[in-house]
């Protein structure tokens, strides 16, 4: 299973940006999946998290800003970035609570990590 981010990169403060995760290879149910930021210096830090029924929880910093979505169909979560901060500059990773098989447990993966950048 890979999970492959893209659509990071520059943006000035009060602007948006889209990030989109898709999982691929041996798929039989992906639930939980969320995105995470790392700023140079700081912890790993949860950004916002989506089951798969649609319910959604944000890190304090983002609500009313940044919203998260996803295609079940298409095992693809989105992350849309609005109202651009500085702090909101760091590399951010994709997680998904991946089933291979119906006879297998969960497993978590993560996306080798995006850069977003916030300056004027």
């Amino acid at each position: 299973v890979q999970l492959v981010e893209s659509g990071g990169g520059w943006m000035q403060p009060g602007g948006s940006l889209r990030l989109s995760c898709a999982a691929s290879g041996s798929i039989f149910r992906v639930d939980d999946m969320g995105w995470y930021r790392q700023a140079p210096g700081k912890q790993r830090e949860l950004v916002a998290r989506i089951t798969r029924g649609g319910i959604t929880k944000y890190e304090d910093s983002v609500k009313g800003r940044h919203i998260i979505s996803r295609n079940n169909a298409e095992n693809t979560v989105y992350l849309d970035l609005h109202l651009l901060k500085h702090e909101d500059t760091a590399i951010y990773y994709c997680n998904a609570d991946v089933t291979g098989a119906l006879w297998e447990d969960s497993k978590l993966y993560w996306g080798q990590g995006i850069q977003v950048t916030v300056s004027s």
